[in-house]
């Protein structure tokens, strides 16, 4: 699951693989803003067929939080 959810912020977010690891913050490392999230989070419903409420995206900061999150929501 960790390298689908880091594959797929690879090609969202146009960022080297080599890059990304679970420690990995969006907003401070990769300097995500807010219109790099909604494509992100777009990416990930669309996949994973499953709805990211906008109150859980202050929860999925590093890579390893969105990892979690998806292995979560797929059980």
């Amino acid at each position: 699951m960790k390298e689908e959810v880091i594959d797929l912020i690879s090609e969202t977010l146009d960022i080297d693989k080599d890059e990304l690891d679970n420690d990995t913050d969006l907003a401070r490392d990769l300097n995500v803003e807010s219109i790099d999230l909604v494509d992100l989070v777009t990416a990930f419903e669309d996949k994973y067929h499953f709805e990211i409420p906008d109150q859980e995206l202050k929860n999925l900061q590093t890579v390893g939080d969105i990892v979690k999150y998806v292995e979560k929501r797929q059980k």
